[in-house]
């Protein structure tokens, strides 16, 4: 059991996911839809949003995380800061020696 104390308590809260891209140009159609309508990225963000769409599927990706809807609802919980990357990682399903944790909690690195 834990007591309320006055100073803040923080926790970090490190999710890693794959995903796989089945269909890259629907997945760029949404994102590039979703960056054009977004009333609060301003016109030199919206440029570099555009262009990462349009290299990588991972810079559109990127634009459907939502950090903030992963913890609303959760009572007692504020969003400090968030922060977020998307990058193509080599995954194959079938190898069994690809383990994302090395038993200690920690990411492998290749």
């Amino acid at each position: 059991m834990t007591s309320e104390t006055s100073e803040p308590r923080y926790i970090r809260l490190q999710i890693e996911l794959i995903a796989e891209i089945v269909d890259e140009k629907a997945l760029a159609a949404a994102a590039l839809e979703q960056v054009r309508d977004d009333a609060f990225l301003e016109d030199e963000e919206r440029a570099e949003a555009i262009a990462a769409i349009e290299i990588d599927p991972a810079g559109s990706i990127a634009h459907f995380v939502d950090p903030v809807a992963m913890l609303s609802g959760i009572p007692g919980v504020d969003l400090a800061e968030a922060t977020w990357e998307s990058q193509p990682v080599d995954y194959d399903p079938e190898n069994e020696d690809w383990d994302l944790y090395d038993g200690e909690g920690e990411p492998q690195q290749d």
